[in-house]
């Protein structure tokens, strides 16, 4: 296995997170079904994150009937509607996103535009899953903070048509005061508290920005 995850895994369970290290995003899927079956939530929700979307876990969260989905990001819903969902979600049994960085230390950090991601990930849900590409660790939090700067931020707005920001043009961040920029809530977790409730599983490959 990849030694550069096996030492940030150490470092992250020495902070008291729960951390599962695979190869691929299909076994990314394995380990959260494995969690899930486990917890026995009753009402689970998620965060944006293309790294778990790559895993297949949404298709799966939305056919599978043991448990009551909170989808926040219902396209067929007019957006007042979905940002209800995601306040009901702080409340969730299970929830489930990604991270912008993870430090060789062990810490992990996000930027965020609404919140309604890393929010859950501080308090409120009872147990909390996020993934992470081997591309997503460095070395130190300056590191982090650049790497979402300058990878995370603008091509997460490249994503979305619309968005009038000086980096969805020049593709690097300006610190700007758009109306739709999307770097508004900065969040690091230093530790996990209580011990193993946040699970981080770190994948062997490429994904998510």
């Amino acid at each position: 296995m990849n030694p550069t995850l096996e030492t940030c895994a150490a470092a992250l369970r020495r902070n008291r997170f729960d951390v599962r290290v695979v190869a691929t995003s299909e076994e990314a899927l394995a380990a959260m079904k494995t969690i899930v079956d486990a917890e026995r939530p009753e009402v689970v929700s998620f965060g944006d994150s293309m790294t778990m979307r790559a895993t297949g876990v949404i298709e799966w969260l939305r056919g599978d009937r043991r448990f009551r989905l909170l989808d926040g990001f219902d396209p067929s819903m007019p957006r007042s509607e979905r940002l209800e969902i995601r306040r009901q979600a702080l409340l969730c049994d299970l929830f489930i996103t990604g991270i912008n960085a993870v430090t060789a230390a062990g810490t992990l950090h996000w930027l965020d535009m609404v919140g309604n991601r890393i929010a859950p990930v501080a308090f409120g849900p009872r147990k909390v899953i996020l993934v992470a590409g081997r591309n997503k660790v460095v070395a130190s939090r300056e590191e982090a903070e650049e790497r979402i700067r300058h990878i995370a931020a603008p091509q997460n707005v490249a994503r979305h048509p619309g968005f009038r920001t000086p980096c969805a043009i020049t593709g690097v961040c300006s610190d700007c005061n758009s109306p739709d920029r999307i770097c508004n809530t900065r969040m690091e977790m230093l530790r996990c508290h209580p011990a193993g409730r946040v699970t981080v599983i770190l994948i062997d490959e490429d994904s998510g920005l």
